[in-house]
């Protein structure tokens, strides 16, 4: 599986972005898919996660409210809608894709992983 990550650039606190990957390779509705970012200095953490068919997501406590993931099988695509954008935001954002479980939280059962898209907020 091949995931291209894409979207990202700079904007202002409070703005919007939507980030997409999209997938080639492998059946893409067999694939639960998440978003994970890592900041400068820290450890890569979960933003959200959407279910296989796309009737489940979840969310970091950290973006609830603010961010939504979607998906799009038909274009083999998930989405992250980014909105009321804060400077701790900033990072690099990646699409994974998860063969076996739907909903993990855990960076380690996701199977595949794009290049990454930075986002940069500014105050």
């Amino acid at each position: 599986v091949q995931l291209q990550a894409s979207g990202g650039g700079l904007v202002q606190a409070g703005g919007s972005l939507r980030l997409s990957c999209t997938a080639s390779g492998r059946t893409f509705i067999s694939l639960a898919m998440g978003w994970f970012r890592q900041a400068p200095g820290k450890e890569r953490e979960f933003v959200a996660g959407v279910s296989w068919g796309g009737g489940d997501t979840y969310y970091a406590d950290s973006v609830k409210g603010r961010f939504t993931i979607s998906r799009d099988n038909a274009k083999n695509t998930v989405y992250l809608q980014m909105n009321s954008l804060k400077p701790e935001d900033t990072a690099v954002y990646f699409c994974a894709a998860d063969q076996f479980y739907s909903g993990s939280y855990q960076e380690r059962t996701y199977d595949y992983w794009g290049q990454g898209t930075l986002v940069t907020v500014s105050s």
